[in-house]
């Protein structure tokens, strides 16, 4: 019988259907940045895990220079379809495919880049931050330091108060939404600017409980009835020149319960907390938004002292 969490992970993601992941592979901004980041990151013989594997395209990037690549995969139907890929690919064979859960494996011998792709905005959904911090502790128990590079090297998430459209065809429906980057959301009215709530950073112990309150100047006059999450994946570092390689995930829009007036120039007040790989639900429940200092407080305050 399966256990309290492999029932939460079956439900939360951990068995991503097989047509998902081939979506994933036509994600040309995704597997570019993700490419491109493995090839900076492993160098000519190095030993390199995979956890959460899918379909084996990541540790084959890192097959073209590694001398052995160990790729976990938990989901049986995932792990048939990457034996069934891999070999079709040139050094596909330094791939080996494992089918193991990436909360109790190791690696039979020390490694040098470890590459986690368990992500979904914001952290949650998906166990990221759970299996790597597992992983950690694991390895140096096992292995002693230092700990191999990671990859994603850390997450950097942020929070935008939005006016957004919830008509469909004339149909209301306020419901999540996800919005591709770099394409215009005719629907969407940004109300002020991101703010950073979240840095993870994998070399460090990242905690699993995100908490936060901050605030907005309102830029645009409207009704506050969604917040947008930003989830920018630092994939690496390249310290030759000062910037790294990152890959931004979809934005998701998540309806305020209580939407909230603001004017130009109004501060606003967000909160919300979240335990990450938790339910959208979660976050959703936990999110409170109100008008602390409004325009018209600052303008009549303004005219006492004149």
């Amino acid at each position: 019988m399966l256990n309290e969490r492999e029932i939460e992970s079956c439900y939360l993601g951990q068995f991503i259907p097989v047509h998902y992941h081939h979506n994933m592979l036509m994600d040309r901004n995704r597997m570019q940045n993700f490419k491109a980041a493995i090839d900076y990151a492993v160098f000519p013989g190095a030993k390199v895990l995979e956890l959460g594997g899918g379909t084996g395209v990541l540790s084959w990037f890192a097959a073209q220079k590694a001398e052995k690549v160990w790729c976990v995969e938990f989901n049986p139907d995932m792990v048939q379809e990457a034996k069934r890929l891999l070999p079709q690919n040139r050094h596909g064979h330094k791939v080996e495919v494992v089918h193991a859960d990436a909360f109790e494996y190791l690696p039979p011998e020390p490694v040098d880049v470890v590459i986690c792709e368990m992500i979904h905005v914001a952290m949650l959904r998906e166990k990221q931050v759970e299996v790597i911090e597992s992983f950690k502790q694991r390895y140096l128990a096992k292995f002693g330091g230092p700990l191999p590079r990671f990859l994603p090297e850390a997450v950097l998430m942020a929070a935008q108060p939005l006016q957004q459209g919830y008509e469909f065809e004339g149909y209301f429906a306020p419901i999540i939404q996800f919005q591709e980057t770099g394409v215009l959301a005719t629907q969407t009215l940004e109300m002020a600017d991101p703010v950073v709530y979240s840095l993870l950073d994998f070399t460090e112990t990242c905690d699993m409980h995100i908490q936060w309150a901050g605030q907005f100047e309102i830029a645009h006059a409207g009704n506050i009835n969604a917040i947008r999450f930003i989830t920018k994946n630092i994939l690496a570092v390249v310290k030759e020149n000062s910037s790294t390689i990152d890959w931004l995930n979809h934005y998701m829009v998540m309806p305020l319960a209580h939407p909230i007036r603001a004017e130009v120039s109004d501060i606003v007040d967000l909160s919300f907390q979240y335990r990450c790989g938790g339910s959208l639900p979660s976050l959703q429940a936990s999110m409170r938004a109100h008008v602390s200092y409004a325009q018209e407080q600052r303008y009549g305050r303004q005219k006492a002292y004149a």
